[in-house]
């Protein structure tokens, strides 16, 4: 059964704010999970443990600490937790920006493996969305490793977020299961809360791109892959409006079995896609084939102007949902 009383209890009155508090309460209702706020001690000591075993880390590099959560939480920020009966299985939590910034950042979010294809990160994200827009803020940001295509297609395509910067090595060296040291590069989304397309998602309508589709409208390969897996560099100064940027099938798994060709794809994508996002291009949208559809704005970039990484700035782990 879920669980909406911490909802319930904030609730701020709008057509809104009771739109999302019921695309949240389906989400979890499908996924078969109880939803809701934690922030005793022992809540969030599961929390911690829950990350560890998620991110492989071990008791003596926590992702965060239990009296971290729980200072959150008395802040007044975002902390959840997902639990089949008894058992926790999902968590999330955000903090609030600067006010002028108006918006929620969601610093991690994970879910065991065993129920990541119920649709619990998802409702997870939706309940987190209600949470956020009945305290009258209407964004939420957050990083994710742009390598991973199913955290890709879950925050662009599942969710509607859109990305809008690229940041290399953003945590600098996370020495742990997932990301074995590999460079922490990543990319920050912007999730608008109220736009159409986040209610039109949530009512669990995706968005996918096809690849396929903007290739027979005139989309380049920017990135491709080669016969051996690795990844293949393509017409990046051509007067192509639209470009494909190709990722890996299982980056995890490539670190384990190829680590060098792992790096050479954390190289290729921070070069071309880092490079057109910080040229001003749009990620339009992301093909679960593996594909990020991206648009190229002024005359200029489309004239095949200079890439560039730009300088970024910071923030930590990612979501994996």
């Amino acid at each position: 059964m879920t669980c909406v009383t911490d909802l319930l209890r904030d609730r701020t009155e709008s057509p809104p704010v009771d739109a999302a508090y019921a695309a949240a309460e389906t989400a979890a209702r499908v996924a078969g999970i109880d939803i809701r706020s934690l922030d005793s001690v022992s809540e969030l000591e599961a929390v911690r443990r829950l990350y560890e075993q998620i991110w492989r880390t071990g008791e003596n590099s926590p992702v965060v600490t239990a009296d971290l959560l729980r200072a959150l939480a008395k802040a007044g920020s975002y902390v959840s937790g997902a639990f089949v009966g008894d058992e926790l299985v999902g968590s999330c939590f955000g903090f609030f920006s600067p006010p002028a910034r108006a918006a929620l950042h969601s610093h991690i979010a994970g879910v065991l493996p065993h129920v990541r294809r119920r649709n619990v990160g998802f409702a997870l994200k939706l309940h987190q969305r209600a949470w956020t827009l009945a305290r009258g803020v209407g964004e939420i940001c957050w990083t994710y490793d742009p390598l991973v295509r199913r955290n890709a297609y879950f925050n662009i395509a599942k969710l509607a977020a859109e990305p809008a910067e690229y940041l290399p090595d953003f945590y600098g060296p996370i020495d742990d299961g997932i990301n074995r040291s590999d460079d922490s590069d990543r990319i920050l989304v912007r999730w608008r809360l109220a736009s159409p397309e986040a209610e039109s998602v949530c009512a669990g309508r995706p968005r996918p791109a096809d690849a396929e589709v903007a290739r027979s409208r005139g989309a380049t390969v920017a990135l491709g892959v080669s016969a051996t897996g690795a990844p293949s560099v393509g017409r990046t100064g051509d007067n192509a409006r639209t470009v494909l940027v190709a990722v890996p099938e299982d980056i995890e798994a490539l670190r384990l079995s190829d680590p060098a060709c792992a790096v050479s794809w954390r190289t290729a994508v921070r070069d071309v896609l880092g490079g057109l996002l910080a040229d001003g291009a749009r990620v339009r949208g992301f093909d679960p084939a593996g594909w990020y559809v991206v648009d190229r704005g002024s005359p200029t970039q489309v004239a095949g102007g200079t890439h560039r990484h730009g300088t970024h700035h910071n923030e930590a782990p990612q979501e994996t949902a």
